[in-house]
């Protein structure tokens, strides 16, 4: 089968044939790829980020966003069976662990996150994962239009279920960064909350977008979008701001913005944040951090994409034009979600 595999650090990886993925175990699920999304994390791996982190063994094949068909089953799955139409959570759990046990799957002891670490990932024509991995979906979902909410839907998702409980009506909500992870925030807090939602971008095509999918006011981050948002909240900032950049001074951008006694959540990241701990203690500000969602946070944010109310807006490319999808978007030239289809 086709396969896009990394073999070095700093250097763009390839397109090659490696042999399908077989039953190892009796949870085993391989699932025939009808969708893969393109991640600013791939970039990040290809640029070494995780490597110590995650330590896995090159070549191996990338891609964590994942959606097919179920193609063959472990004697002990039960759950899903061939020919099942699946988007798959990224990092398949025990479901024995204390983590596992209290909800927290995404911090499983014993998980592993195929095309991040030592795993071979989905952009490639089949996949091996576990049944704890698969979500079923309605057989008429075509797994290309959903594959990216397996991480992006999910970690967006997690991080305004979290922040719900502060936005209720009367509150402002910030979305800093309306890319492939923002554009599924803004639909998700329209979604969950009254907030009224404010979006800052440098492009003007994303926040033409972000008007589109429910935002309430948009901002150009031009180096007057600080003030522009502290003129929107009568000088105080909002009350949650969504950072989903948090790097080149975005980080340091969305604290600012953050009023007092709010939330800064962090999403992004490649930045490094900074604040006086005065203005922690003064205005007593939050800043909170976000992982990938839980296994129920996908199931959750199925159910509004199945109704029509989180949608992606993905540009597809073929499995063998994967190098000009990360291209594309390493130099912002995709607007939501990029998605390879073999």
């Amino acid at each position: 089968m086709k396969a896009v595999r990394l073999h070095a650090y700093h250097e763009p990886p390839r397109i090659e044939d490696v042999e399908e993925p077989t039953i190892e175990g009796p949870l085993d699920v391989i699932v025939k790829i009808g969708g893969a999304g393109v991640c600013r994390t791939d970039l990040h791996i290809i640029e070494g980020q995780w490597a110590d982190a995650m330590g896995p063994r090159l070549p191996y094949t990338i891609g964590h966003e994942n959606a097919g068909w179920v193609h063959e089953v472990g004697p002990g799955v039960t759950n899903v069976a061939p020919g099942d139409t699946v988007i798959l959570h990224p990092q398949p759990s025990c479901g024995l662990c204390l983590a596992c046990r209290s909800g927290r799957d995404m911090q499983c002891a014993d998980a592993f996150f195929p095309g991040l670490s030592d795993n071979d990932g989905g952009m490639a024509e089949y996949l091996r994962t576990s049944a704890r991995a698969c979500v079923k979906l309605d057989p008429s979902t075509k797994p290309a239009d959903v594959a990216a909410l397996a991480d992006a839907g999910i970690t967006a998702y997690h991080a305004v279920r979290k922040a719900v409980p502060q936005l209720y009506p009367g509150t402002t909500a910030v979305v800093q960064g309306a890319g492939g992870l923002g554009h599924i925030g803004i639909q998700t807090l329209a979604a969950l909350t009254a907030t009224k939602i404010v979006v800052v971008d440098r492009n003007p095509e994303a926040l033409a977008l972000a008007k589109e999918i429910g935002a309430d006011e948009t901002v150009l981050a031009d180096g007057t979008h600080i003030d522009a948002v502290k003129d929107l909240t009568g000088g105080d900032g909002a009350n949650v701001v969504f950072d989903f950049v948090a790097e080149q001074g975005a980080e340091n951008d969305a604290w600012a913005m953050t009023a007092p006694a709010g939330y800064q959540y962090v999403i992004g990241y490649g930045g490094e944040f900074r604040a006086p701990t005065l203005d922690f203690v003064a205005g007593e500000k939050n800043v909170i951090g976000n992982i990938v969602g839980t296994y129920n946070d996908l199931v959750e944010l199925m159910v509004l994409a199945q109704a029509g109310k989180v949608t992606l807006h993905t540009k597809q490319y073929p499995l063998d034009s994967a190098l000009e999808a990360l291209n594309d978007l390493d130099n912002g030239r995709v607007r939501g979600r990029a998605i390879l289809v073999p």
